[in-house]
């Protein structure tokens, strides 16, 4: 910041300039003509003058509300005048002589006050120094409000940690349940006691294996893709779509909560058609996607119920996956919130869960482009839908 000093021979109360500049070419010839012919003025009118540079005094642009440089404001006496624009200089010289009348009365109003009561003397602010304080306290200002931002941004990170916690929680349940089974299994099966008639065949053995280490890998799988999630408010999940046919991977999550539906006595119906496309999709992840959904459905579903899981064509882009169920249903007015990490309906809060599935689902889904959304089914209960891109032929 340039100032022109004051003079000691003219009166405390004084015209006060800024004139404010930046370093553009463009405007570097404009500023020249106004700085000279403010020093011409000068030569006959006392005034300070205080010339700031934009781009090392930001907080005092912002301060005054400037929306171009080069500008002039005056700032004492008030009330405060901007001056802007190209014909900077023809304004000037059109409010200068009201200018210097306003200093005039500012110096009668002193005089008549200082007759009256000498208490009453007008006193001498210094205008310039206050703009000073108020870019200091707009500068505290801003940094108040980059530690709140810092502050949201940090507990933003704490609660999206706690929401992968919570998420690998609720999905490592499914495959370390098969995993267990499938262990228990072996191990009621080959104990010394047994009859060779009452242990069970190589091939079944084979299997449960197979399904023990497939599930081991899909936890690996699991682990390893949260991992990749960036820890941040708008990470996306990281996915790797293929080739995808959809009745496969609807029939492995069926058979692995195949004890469950047993244990309830639920009916469970798969309806993919023949010739329905295959879809450009994560397997993995929408695996997840009707594991959550299956899973939700034999919790809510009473004993005896009906679980049906079916696609549709949709459209030429769109194929459609539905899980419907003989549950409660969800009411109407809370639809759109079940989606949301941690929502569940009051009915549920006494159900084990996280709250925190189908927001994993929604997450997945709109990774592939594709929407979720659930309404009401055909017989009651509720029907979840959610569409994929088709693969391209």
């Amino acid at each position: 910041m340039q100032v022109y000093p004051k003079k000691t021979s003219q009166p405390e109360a004084q015209l006060q300039i800024l004139l404010f500049v930046d370093e553009r070419p463009s405007s570097r010839q404009q500023v020249e003509r106004i700085r000279h012919y403010l020093r011409e003025l000068q030569a006959d009118y006392q005034f300070e003058l205080q010339i700031v540079d934009v781009t090392e005094q930001p907080y005092l642009a912002e301060h005054f509300k400037l929306v171009a440089t080069p500008a002039l404001i005056k700032i004492y006496p008030e009330p405060r005048q901007t001056l802007a624009g190209n014909n900077l200089i023809a304004q000037l010289k059109n409010w200068w002589p009201r200018w210097q009348n306003a200093i005039k009365t500012q110096f009668q109003l002193a005089d008549r006050l200082s007759e009256i009561d000498n208490s009453h003397r007008v006193p001498t602010s210094d205008p310039i120094r206050s703009v000073a304080d108020s870019a200091e306290l707009i500068r505290f200002k801003d940094e108040v409000f980059r530690l709140k931002q810092e502050k949201e941004k940090l507990l933003e990170q704490l609660q999206f940690k706690d929401r992968v916690v919570a998420m690998l929680a609720h999905d490592l349940r499914n495959p370390l349940t098969a995993i267990s089974i499938a262990i228990e299994t072996l191990e009621s099966n080959y104990k010394p006691e047994l009859s060779k008639a009452s242990q069970m065949t190589p091939a079944l053995a084979l299997q449960l294996f197979k399904q023990a280490r497939t599930q081991t890998r899909a936890i690996e799988r699991m682990i390893a893709g949260l991992l990749q999630v960036d820890c941040g408010h708008n990470a996306n999940l990281r996915i790797q779509p293929q080739k995808l046919e959809l009745s496969p991977v609807c029939q492995d999550a069926i058979e692995q909560l195949g004890s469950r539906f047993h244990a309830k006595a639920q009916h469970v119906e798969k309806d993919i058609p023949k010739d329905l496309p295959c879809v450009y999709g994560d397997p993995q992840k929408i695996h997840q996607v009707l594991m959550n959904l299956l899973d939700n459905a034999n919790k809510y579903t009473p004993e005896g119920g009906f679980i049906r899981v079916f696609g549709l064509h949709r459209t030429t882009q769109k194929v459609q996956v539905s899980v419907c169920d003989t549950g409660p249903g969800i009411p109407e007015d809370n639809r759109d919130f079940v989606f949301e990490d941690g929502f569940r309906l009051q009915r549920d809060q006494s159900q084990e869960g996280y709250g925190i599935g189908l927001s994993l689902c929604q997450r997945i889904v709109r990774a592939h482009y594709g929407q979720i959304w659930v309404d009401q089914g055909p017989n009651g209960g509720s029907c979840f839908h959610f569409t994929l891109p088709v693969y391209p032929t």
